[in-house]
């Protein structure tokens, strides 16, 4: 059989996933010569010898890949055999050219061979906190750059003693160019420290923290990307001595389980969400909780819905064996603040609100928070939706529906995230949070430094939204190497749904959310566009009301409920038999009327996250918000979990400047009727929900035939909502329009620098297009 010669160059996930030893031993398998390396795009290959082999190795290249391995693209050269071949397959020292676009793996959870090492007392690897291999481990939170190997990592400075340094070298070892790899004799320590920083000196500290979280204390943790605050979710004085501490009224926490069993004695499970909390990314899954897991009440206080995640980190896995088996596991971090991520850092946020300290010294370079994730149920089955994209999934790149000029997205104000695009990917970054503390916006500007340099993309446009008074508008100004681009709000999030599902052609978006700045200058956030990428018209809208006091609205639903009253009863609202009024100072109701009424620090807003606001408090559910979206979340949850439909209240569209406008007076009306006939919350709530649902269809009907466009994008954060976006979907699906909701990009404004590069890249090759 003839001999060949081919370099194969191949991107993807194939950096830190065990790539490298998988073509080694397939080679070797196979009687192929040659050589592998990684290089700044990925990995480049060169086999020598006959061509079946050769043929036979390829075919096997895909299909016996390492579970974290990811083929995107693999070219093939042919080349000229070499005369004399020796037959011996290498692993060759990597190369820092070959191009760019390399791809980082995100961090994942910790294998099952390494668990069964972890707890088995006859190996040397025993209980060891920070056990990893080629399959598992951290990735992203520990690259400092590309090609992936251990000196661009923060493992760089812990020289592997002899039996590590052998499993790496060893083509047989699951270890075999495993980067991080270590052991208790040269690896990284885990120490534990008390309340005030001092080192404890104790020789079995995950043992110690464990019997500490048994008895109600409190911990600090250091996990994958940063440090979490711990507590034993069964022991109610912790967890309210917890809520007291991190200052967190209402919010529920999340939780950490050792397995998808004991998460069932909890929260309801079927295969498809099993699936997802057992998936690599290990998110906090949102579930359904049973009413007798338990559980101390305060966990998740009026929460029908529990966040559970599995564990990630062996430590995590030892303090769990050596506890109930379930902890609480939320960021350790200040409030509005980012999540904590080396020691110092801990030790000065978290003063005060640990017990102990439970530390390491493997540096984490890159911050990551877990991701939160549920299952959603399609009109065409069920499947994953992602809510907040960081831990697991970051840096996985998402592809663009057309090749993009480089771009630089600085995302939204609130749930802040950047991405980097440029050709066919862009590449988003992890959870930030809200930009308004300094530790938020020095993580910013961390994260798309950090982005720039990984991916070695220079960006000709920087994206940001239209509200000048953004930090990350600011940012974006202050980049004079790059073109700005202003995008709005809503037009973002229109565009990052039709990335998410890989669309090219107008469409109807539908776009709800709390806030967003219109291009009236007036706050929209109930919003039926029409248009790409390029551009959009605002067929549609909410019937504007107002939000007195502005900011304040938002933490005080009442001040919504009592504004709606007052603009659709005027000075009569007061003597409505209502236990939202009757309650209420009458002076502070006089003010707030007369502040809507003369649009005195009372701006219009046609936000549908503010008419849920004050929907939720005119039904006694929420008139004060202890956490963003907690009105309109319990709201649903008087309905969660049950999609059955229900008659809506009657709907009048009106007609402003060839706009569609959803007049709301006849729900506020239909409410009061309900309350006055003493129907319950849950009813009226379901009513509330299916009246946004016919009207959703009905617009999306007119608009269809108007503009000739079937297909329909729903966005915002108001399509968190599970039971609006069910049914919404179903009942536009059944009208003939075909509808494309969010899977890997959040539909909250953590998708939103997806759809700012969209925008960006499409105006600018639509510009290059006509010079």
């Amino acid at each position: 059989m003839a001999a060949v010669r081919r370099t194969l160059r191949v991107t993807g996930f194939v950096q830190g996933v065990g790539f490298r030893p998988f073509v080694y031993r397939l080679a070797t398998r196979h009687l192929l010569g040659g050589w592998v390396l990684n290089d700044l795009r990925g990995v480049t290959l060169c086999l020598e010898g006959p061509s079946g082999a050769a043929d036979a190795f390829q075919d096997d290249l895909y299909a016996q890949l390492p579970g974290l391995a990811r083929i995107d693209s693999c070219d093939v050269v042919a080349e000229e055999p070499l005369r004399e071949w020796s037959g011996v397959f290498a692993i060759r020292q990597s190369r820092a050219d070959g191009g760019s676009g390399g791809l980082v793996t995100p961090d994942t959870f910790v294998c099952p061979d390494c668990v069964a090492e972890l707890t088995d007392p006859r190996d040397r690897r025993h209980r060891y906190p920070l056990i990893n291999c080629t399959n598992c481990g951290p990735r992203y939170s520990i690259i400092k750059g590309l090609p992936y190997d251990r000196p661009l990592t923060t493992m760089a400075d812990f020289v592997m003693c002899p039996a590590c340094q052998k499993e790496y070298d060893s083509a047989a070892d699951r270890r075999f160019h495993a980067q991080p790899n270590a052991c208790w004799s040269c690896g990284p320590r885990v120490r534990l420290l008390s309340a005030d920083g001092t080192d404890t000196g104790d020789a079995e500290p995950a043992r110690t923290a464990a019997r500490m979280l048994r008895e109600g204390r409190i911990l600090a943790v250091k996990a994958l990307g940063g440090y979490q605050l711990m507590a034993d979710p069964y022991h109610p004085v912790a967890v309210r001595e917890l809520r007291s501490r991190k200052e967190r009224s209402a919010k529920p926490f999340a939780l950490l389980a050792a397995d998808s069993a004991t998460v069932a004695r909890h929260a309801h499970l079927d295969a498809e969400e099993t699936r997802l909390l057992e998936s690599p990314a290990r998110p906090i899954v949102l579930l359904r909780a049973r009413p007798d897991g338990g559980l101390s009440p305060d966990v998740a206080p009026g929460s029908a819905t529990l966040g559970f995640m599995l564990p990630t980190t062996p430590l995590q896995h030892l303090l769990l064996a050596d506890t109930s088996g379930v902890l609480i596991a939320t960021s350790g971090n200040a409030p509005d603040e980012p999540m904590a991520r080396t020691e110092e850092e801990a030790l000065a946020a978290l003063r005060g609100m640990a017990d102990a300290f439970l530390v390491h010294d493997r540096t984490v370079h890159t911050r990551v928070d877990d991701s939160i994730a549920r299952v959603v149920r399609h009109a065409d089955g069920p499947a994953p939706v992602l809510l907040r994209r960081a831990r697991g999934y970051v840096p996985d790149p998402l592809p663009t529906p057309f090749a993009i000029p480089p771009v630089l997205a600085v995302g939204a104000e609130l749930k802040n995230t950047a991405c980097l695009g440029a050709g066919s990917a862009l590449h988003v970054g992890q959870h930030i949070g809200d930009l308004k503390s300094p530790g938020n916006q020095r993580f910013f500007a961390d994260t798309v430094s950090h982005l720039r340099g990984l991916f070695d993309v220079t960006p000709r446009y920087v994206a940001h939204d239209l509200h000048p008074d953004f930090h990350s508008t600011r940012y974006a100004r202050s980049c004079t190497d790059m073109e700005p681009v202003a995008v709005q709000h809503h037009h973002a999030h229109m565009a990052s749904c039709m990335a998410d599902n890989g669309l090219n052609r107008p469409v109807l978006g539908v776009i709800f959310d709390g806030t967003g700045y219109g291009t009236d200058g007036t706050i929209w956030g109930g919003e039926f566009l029409v248009g790409d990428y390029r551009g959009f018209e605002r067929a549609g809208h909410l019937a504007r009301f107002r939000l007195p006091g502005g900011d304040k609205a938002v933490r005080e639903p009442a001040r919504v409920a009592i504004s709606l009253l007052t603009q659709h009863f005027g000075q009569e609202a007061k003597s409505l038999p209502l236990p939202l009024l009757e309650h209420r100072d009458p002076f502070e109701i006089d003010v707030l009327m007369k502040m809507t009424e003369r649009g005195v620090n009372a701006p219009l807003t046609s936000s549908m996250g503010r008419l849920f606001d004050g929907y939720s408090a005119l039904l006694g559910v929420c008139e004060e918000a202890g956490y963003e979206g907690q009105a309109a979340i319990e709201l649903e949850q008087l309905i969660a979990w049950d999609h059955t439909p229900a008659t809506p209240w009657p709907l009048r569209l009106n007609d402003e400047d060839g706009r569609l406008v959803v007049d709301h007076g006849p729900w506020l009306e239909s409410l009061l009727t309900g309350l006055a006939e003493r129907r319950g919350s849950t009813e009226l709530s379901r009513a509330f929900h299916e009246s946004i649902v016919h009207a959703v269809v009905e617009v999306c009907v007119r608009l269809s035939r108007t503009h000739g466009v079937p297909d329909v994008v729903l966005s915002g954060g108001v399509f968190l909502n599970q039971h609006l976006l069910t049914r919404a979907e179903q009942e536009l699906t059944a009208a003939g329009l075909r509808v494309h909701t969010h899977r890997r990009i959040p539909p909250n404004d953590g998708g939103i620098c997806v759809g700012q590069a969209m925008v960006a890249a499409a105006r600018a090759v639509a510009r290059d297009a006509t010079n």
